[in-house]
């Protein structure tokens, strides 16, 4: 294990984080305030629960968080916004009608979705994009005019398409690398600020 992985695991255990990946959440939250007070914000990929935990603690007791995952576990947001766990695939209608059901739009939509890696760089980074573009389909219905994005999707070959898009859909895009993800990592994430409604 590469010594910045041993570093952001130790953190991420000493501060009651289940991965290290809150890391990635909480550096866009220091640079860009993606996340205030009352908001109500939609976790996808919310397995194991770190940004799920993260967020309930910035937005507060007045905001909220629905977290949606395929795999099931118990998340436990100790303190913050009221927390709700959808299990399920999120393209699917009826797991999007139980998310609207709690909530019918958003302030921000956080995705750490990821595929089941293959080895396959470029197929890989293909079903990467292809859950990124199926993230910015729902944020169409799904996030309040005004509201914002944070996307992980791996770069490659199509990723300037998807920035594109993004741009039809957002007043500001910008693409951001933590310092937190692995510097051979291929992951990097899309912000999208005011949704354009």
């Amino acid at each position: 294990m590469k010594q910045v992985q041993d570093y952001y695991f130790r953190k991420a255990r000493k501060e009651g984080y289940p991965a290290r990946s809150v890391y990635k959440l909480e550096e866009a939250q220091k640079k860009f305030s993606l996340l205030r007070p009352g908001d109500k914000v939609l976790d996808l990929g919310c397995q194991p629960g770190s940004w799920a935990i993260y967020a309930a603690r910035v937005v507060g007791s007045g905001g909220l968080v629905v977290g949606v995952d395929i795999n099931p576990g118990p998340i436990k947001t100790r303190g913050g916004a009221p927390f709700h766990f959808v299990l399920g695939d999120i393209t699917r209608e009826s797991v999007q009608e139980k998310v609207r059901n709690i909530c019918p739009r958003y302030q921000v939509l956080i995705s750490d979705m990821a595929p089941r890696t293959t080895g396959n760089r470029w197929a890989d980074q293909q079903q990467s994009l292809r859950l990124a573009r199926t993230v910015l389909e729902l944020a169409q219905g799904l996030l309040l005019p005004g509201g914002h994005l944070y996307c992980k999707v791996f770069e490659g070959e199509d990723f300037q398409d998807l920035v594109a898009q993004a741009r039809t859909l957002f007043a500001k895009v910008r693409v951001f690398k933590p310092k937190s993800s692995r510097a051979e990592s291929r992951e990097i994430f899309l912000l999208g600020w005011n949704y354009q409604d």
